[in-house]
């Protein structure tokens, strides 16, 4: 590692490296786990594996493309599946997806817009890497309106998973505070993922 760049890269590959063995180890050995919840722990796992490769510029077309294909899906899967079951309490089931689902947006809109993907090779021309910074440097305003949204909303998400599980919470008469308390790892998985992905989205590219 040459660079703070080549630092933060290997922060990153290490805490998503260590989302996904907790996303898969969680829908392998959680007994009693229905389909949506074995379902959502694999689309956990997979968009942590991806976000590994991400900063070393691993993804490359097509693979990129039908990346973006599965995790379009992804952030549709969450809030529809809560939909399944109508009840009064539907809106707040909806609300409560929202997080992975703007996670896994995220992770499609950064595969579309070119994150991990056209690194230029050691030994280019300086000249090359002026122009390709000069490119970054003209994103187009709906773009970076799209991209300061997300990384918004999951900064906001990493704080509140960060924060649920904390010691406090376990004498909370809300009930919803109290089953994140049952479950701190799975809500410190939420919070890194959403912050470390919240981080790729305002690194260049």
């Amino acid at each position: 590692m040459d660079t703070p760049a080549d630092v933060v890269n290997g922060m990153l590959t290490a805490l998503f490296a260590v989302a996904a063995s907790h996303a898969l180890l969680q829908g392998v050995r959680s007994p009693g786990t229905g389909r949506r919840d074995r379902v959502d722990h694999l689309l956990h796992f997979a968009m942590a594996a991806a976000m590994t490769a991400m900063p070393w510029h691993l993804v490359r077309p097509p693979s990129g493309r039908a990346l973006t294909v599965l995790f379009t899906a992804a952030a549709l899967w969450f809030p529809l599946t809560a939909l399944h079951h109508r009840t009064a309490h539907t809106v707040t089931a909806i609300a409560g997806r929202l997080p992975p689902a703007a996670g896994m947006a995220a992770m499609a809109w950064m595969l579309h817009t070119g994150h991990g993907g056209g690194a230029l090779p050691h030994g280019t021309p300086a000249a090359h890497h002026i122009a390709a910074a000069g490119r970054a440097a003209g994103t187009p305003a709906p773009a970076a309106v799209v991209t300061g949204l997300l990384t918004a909303y999951l900064l906001a998400c990493a704080i509140r998973s960060f924060t649920r599980p904390m010691p406090a919470l376990r004498s909370a008469t809300d009930t919803a505070h109290r089953a994140a308390a049952t479950d701190p790892y799975g809500h410190l998985r939420d919070g890194a993922m959403a912050l470390g992905t919240a981080v790729m989205l305002l690194m260049p590219h």
